[in-house]
């Protein structure tokens, strides 16, 4: 895993020392922020959330990308011990924050101190109901206002909604085993 684009081009992420991490590939984060680039007006001020961040993977790359701030969930201890290992390597954790929480929860906590995110990824593992439940929970959170921009990450073998109340899929793309969609909150 390695940084494509921004100030930390080309340094590489720590790893998982298991396979209970399971990183976005490096060539599907390339076209995923390439598709970025074209829907959002740059990184700069950008507001950012990964949800389930393994490695931190997306969200390091917004803030090497420009990010103003990023969020960083996740429930393992193990994770969330890389995540802080990885922001440290590249210089961001002055620009991060991380919590060791379930997702429902760690949004609630979230709603009640931070303002509203400008981009947000949700990469669970595959196949368990976990983007549905958050796409859900999202739509009519004040985490997320007009024109947020909500990606989740899912096996392309797995049927995921359009809509969730006012989140609408704008775009859907499937590399392999990997689909993406895109949604943003309507007014």
């Amino acid at each position: 895993m390695r940084i494509i684009s921004g100030t930390a081009r080309g340094r590489r992420l720590l790893s998982p020392p298991n396979y209970r991490i399971r990183p976005t590939a490096d060539r599907v984060k390339e076209s995923l922020f390439n598709i970025l680039a074209n829907l959002l007006d740059g990184f700069d001020r950008c507001r950012v959330l990964d949800i389930f961040a393994g490695t931190g993977n997306l969200g390091i790359e917004a803030l090497s990308r420009g990010a103003a701030h990023a969020v960083f969930i996740d429930n393992h201890k193990e994770s969330v011990t890389l995540v802080l290992k990885n922001l440290r390597l590249l210089g961001f954790e002055e620009s991060a924050r991380v919590l060791e929480k379930e997702a429902i929860p760690a949004l609630r906590y979230l709603e009640k101190r931070e303002e509203p995110f400008h981009l947000i990824f949700i990469d669970p593992p595959y196949r368990q109901g976990l983007v549905e439940n958050v796409l859900e929970y999202l739509a009519t959170s004040a985490l997320i206002e007009v024109n947020s921009l909500v990606i989740a990450e899912f096996s392309s073998r797995e049927v995921i909604p359009t809509a969730f109340a006012a989140l609408r899929e704008v775009d859907r793309r499937e590399y392999g085993d990997t689909g993406i969609s895109f949604f943003r909150k309507t007014g």
